[in-house]
């Protein structure tokens, strides 16, 4: 789909389905709403995929992967080279999100967005070679952009016609905290140093630089933050587009989409931006140790189920509360209702 006609796609959630499952979770043998987030995000759940009938079983990972000029600027503590060596080693199973996915048995799909080289991971939706330097020209073209975008949406397509019931998103790609502090700045109309953390372990004096390199590319190009794409296009990355745009083909498909930490949440926070619906198609997995997270979330009005001081990115964080889910999802489908153990239900008192 063409980004346009998926946004025309995006609706709001299905009421009647989300009534059928509070209806259940509330005839299942346990205290009423006792199990919190567990049963609002199932309620939710059936809202996104219109059926009070929950599957989501076969689950997958899908990392952008993209390299990011301003890494010219010096804001990284290591070499743009690990973006593609990382990369790989999501097809050979030695990233740590590769390993989470293993034990989580969710499959991952890595896909390269706009790495600086080739590798063996899959260049279906490659945009270019890398963004521009943002600090001396916008990092992409407003085209190149909306491209990213219909990258993710044709992603999310490639995943539902797969049979996949739940995706996450997850990123590769040396810079990105940079990238993401600058489109989060904008759009929530936040100082540069609020929304900037140390990324990978830069030193003070390195956060500092990266802090002023953002300033600089904001101050050049004003990006407009009432047009979320345009931002993208001046301070982004390709991987935050693409990633974007599977939030909003996962809403277009009503296929839920798990955001991992600060990176793809500000992916998200981009979605939102572009179709306000979209806000209610995410899962918020977990609290990124970097700075800008809780403003992020709280404007999405997300609250995360793990605070665990987690940075990693790659979409960890986000496999992380698989379990969790398939948890609660056994609960929902299997556990017995107050009728079948013979007891009378709770009520809802006031």
């Amino acid at each position: 789909m063409k980004l346009q006609e998926t946004l025309d796609k995006i609706q709001k959630l299905d009421e009647k389905a989300m009534q059928a499952a509070q209806k259940r979770w509330d005839s299942i043998a346990k205290p009423l709403h006792s199990l919190g987030k567990l049963e609002e995000i199932l309620i939710q759940i059936a809202g996104i995929t219109g059926n009070q009938e929950i599957d989501i079983h076969k689950k997958a990972l899908v990392t952008m992967c993209a390299d990011n000029g301003v890494v010219e600027e010096g804001v990284t503590q290591t070499g743009q080279e690990v973006t593609a060596i990382v990369a790989e080693n999501f097809l050979s199973g030695d990233a740590t999100a590769a390993f989470l996915c293993r034990k989580c048995k969710a499959d991952i799909y890595p896909f390269d967005i706009g790495m600086a080289v080739d590798t063996k991971v899959c260049r279906d939706y490659k945009i270019a070679y890398g963004t521009k330097n943002m600090a001396k020209e916008p990092a992409m073209t407003y085209s190149e952009a909306v491209a990213g975008l219909e990258a993710g949406i044709s992603i999310a397509e490639r995943m539902k016609e797969q049979g996949y019931k739940m995706l996450a998103i997850g990123e590769m790609g040396i810079g990105n905290t940079t990238t993401s502090s600058a489109v989060a700045s904008v759009l929530l109309s936040r100082p540069v140093e609020q929304m900037t953390g140390r990324g990978a372990g830069l030193s003070t004096a390195g956060l500092q630089k990266k802090i002023e390199t953002i300033q600089k590319a904001i101050e050049l190009h004003r990006p407009d933050p009432k047009d979320a794409i345009d931002v993208l296009a001046k301070v982004g990355g390709f991987d935050i587009c693409a990633m974007a745009g599977v939030c909003l083909g996962g809403a277009a498909l009503k296929l839920p989409v798990v955001m991992d930490g600060f990176i793809s949440c500000v992916a998200g926070l981009a979605a939102v931006h572009m179709k306000e619906e979209v806000r209610d198609y995410l899962i918020a997995s977990h609290v990124s140790k970097e700075p800008a997270a809780h403003f992020i979330l709280e404007s999405m009005k997300k609250d995360a189920f793990l605070h665990a001081d987690m940075c990693l990115g790659e979409g960890t964080g986000a496999v992380a509360v698989f379990p969790v889910l398939d948890l609660a999802a056994g609960v929902y489908a299997e556990m017995s209702t107050f009728q079948d153990i013979s007891v009378e239900q709770y009520q809802e008192l006031k």
